[in-house]
C-alpha cells in the first residue's frame, strides 16, 4: 500500500528514530501504564493468540473477575472493562492504541496484561515503552520471511523480545519485587537460543509432560501433574497452548485447580477451530491456519472426526508475505480434502487472481472462485449430510485487506448468512 511505497525512499535510521519517538511519546502521554501492571508477552509463530487468551482466562479466575486482565491479540482486545474482537488487522497494534489500552486497564483496576508480540512489531519498535515481566516462546516455523529477509532475521526479531526483557529493571508493585520470567517450549529446535537469557526464572514446558492425550470432535483431554484437563478446544496444537498457559500462570503463583477450572470453562477461541452450527446436516469449521505448519496441524486435529467428504475453502495472503508458501498450502489441501476451492483472502495490493493461481499450482484440480463469499456459498451448497466444510486463512478477522484499504469481513458471519440462504 502507499505506506510501503513511501518507506522505500526513507533511510532506515530515520524510520527507526520515528518509531522509537512514537513509542516514547505514547508511553509518556499515557503515563507509563505497563510499569503498573504485570505484563506477559507471548511470541512465536503459531498458537500465540490462543495462548494469550488461555493465560488471560486463568489469570481472570485467579483475580476473581473475568474482565480484569488486559488482552491484546490477533483475535481480541480487553481493557479490563470490556472485550471486543480485533478490528485493526494487526497482531500487535500501534503504540498509541496499545499504551491507551494498558492505561485503561490500570484505571479499571487490572493487575495483569497479556500481549501477543509479533516479529513485525519489532521492525517498528513496538516493544519499546512496554515493561514486560514474563515472555513466553511458543514455537518457530518459517513465516514473514520476505519482510525480515530470511529465517535467521525472523528468529532474531523474536529473540529481541527476550533481550528486551533481560535489560528491563525489576518492577515493584504493591511493595513486592516482580521477578523476570521466561517460559519456553523445549520441543522446539530453537528453544535453547531463547533460554539463553539472564532472567530470574526459566520455565520449560513440553508435550511429554502431558499424559493420556485424547483428541476428538468434542475437544482435547490430557493429564498433567496428576490433574485431568478436559478442554472444549479442538486442535491438537491446543495441548501446547494449554501447557504454555499452565506453566506461565503457575510461575505467577496460580494453582493447578484454578487453571483447570478456567480452561475447562472456555467454549472456544473465536476463529480458532470454531465449529459453526445453525442446524445444518453437515459440519462447518472455521480456522485461521494461514501457513503450512498450522494447516498441517489443523488436518491432524480432524483426522479422527466422524465425517464423510472434506470440502476446503482456502487462499493465501499478499502484502509481502511469503509467495513460496502458496503452492505448499495447495498441496496440503490436495492431500487431505476431497474438494478444494481456492479463493481470495487478503491480497493487499497484489493481484488476487495471481495469488489464487499460485495456490492452484499445488492443487490443479481445484475450483477457483475469486469472490470469497461466492466460494463459501459454493462449498456449503456442495456439502451433503455429515460432510465437513473447512474455511481457513482468516479465522475471526474482522477485515479483508484489498487494494487501497480494507473491507469489513468475518468468515463466521458470512457462513451463517449463507447457511440461512440454503
Amino acid at each position: 500500500m502507499m505506506k510501503s511505497f513511501i518507506k522505500q525512499f526513507i533511510p532506515e535510521s530515520w524510520l527507526n528514530f520515528y518509531h522509537l519517538s512514537l513509542a516514547r511519546l505514547s508511553n509518556f502521554i499515557f503515563r507509563y501504564p505497563s510499569e503498573k501492571l504485570i505484563v506477559i508477552g507471548v511470541t512465536g509463530t503459531n498458537g500465540k493468540s490462543t495462548t494469550v487468551n488461555l493465560i488471560a482466562k486463568i489469570l481472570s479466575g485467579f483475580v476473581g473477575d473475568e474482565r480484569k486482565v488486559v488482552i491484546s491479540s490477533t483475535v481480541n482486545f480487553s481493557d479490563g472493562s470490556k472485550e471486543w474482537l480485533n478490528d485493526k488487522k494487526m497482531t500487535m497494534p500501534g503504540r498509541f492504541f496499545l499504551q491507551k489500552l494498558l492505561n485503561q486497564g490500570v484505571k479499571a483496576g487490572c493487575k495483569f496484561a497479556v500481549i501477543e508480540c509479533s516479529s513485525e512489531g519489532i521492525l517498528q519498535h513496538r516493544q519499546a515503552g512496554i515493561y514486560f515481566d514474563v515472555m513466553v516462546f511458543t514455537n518457530l516455523t518459517a513465516e514473514h520471511l520476505q519482510a525480515h529477509g530470511g529465517f535467521e532475521n525472523y528468529k532474531q526479531a523474536k529473540l529481541i523480545y527476550f533481550r528486551h526483557l533481560e535489560k528491563l529493571p525489576h518492577k515493584v508493585i504493591e511493595g513486592k519485587k516482580i521477578p523476570k520470567i521466561i517460559i519456553v517450549n523445549t520441543d522446539d529446535p530453537h528453544a535453547q537460543e531463547f533460554l539463553n537469557c539472564n532472567v530470574d526464572k526459566k520455565i520449560m514446558y513440553s508435550k511429554n509432560a502431558a499424559q493420556n492425550i485424547q483428541i476428538s470432535e468434542r475437544g482435547i483431554s490430557f493429564q498433567y501433574q496428576n490433574t485431568q484437563f478436559r478442554l472444549n478446544l479442538k486442535g491438537i496444537f491446543d495441548i501446547y497452548n494449554a501447557l504454555a498457559a499452565i506453566a506461565t500462570t503457575a510461575a505467577l503463583g496460580v494453582g493447578l485447580n484454578i487453571s483447570k477450572q478456567a480452561l475447562e470453562k472456555i467454549s472456544n477461541i473465536p476463529g480458532r477451530m470454531e465449529l459453526i452450527n445453525t442446524g445444518q446436516s453437515f459440519k462447518v469449521l472455521v480456522d485461521y491456519a494461514p501457513e503450512p505448519e498450522s494447516l498441517k496441524q489443523m488436518y491432524a486435529s480432524i483426522k479422527s472426526w466422524d465425517k464423510n467428504k472434506i470440502i476446503h475453502v482456502l487462499g493465501s495472503t499478499g502484502g509481502g508475505r511469503d509467495v513460496a508458501r502458496r503452492k505448499i498450502l495447495g498441496e496440503i489441501a490436495a492431500a487431505n480434502a476431497d474438494t478444494v476451492i481456492i479463493t481470495n483472502e487478503d491480497p493487499y495490493d497484489d493481484d488476487p487472481q495471481q495469488i489464487i493461481d499460485d495456490v492452484a499450482v499445488g492443487v490443479p484440480q481445484a475450483l477457483k472462485i475469486l469472490d470469497r463469499r461466492e466460494a463459501i456459498a459454493k462449498a456449503l451448497s456442495l456439502a451433503q449430510k455429515n460432510d465437513l466444510v473447512i474455511i481457513t486463512g482468516k479465522g475471526a478477522e474482522q477485515k479483508m485487506a484489498v487494494r487501497g484499504g480494507y473491507i469489513d469481513w468475518d468468515d463466521r458471519k458470512v457462513v451463517r448468512e449463507e447457511l440461512s440462504r440454503l
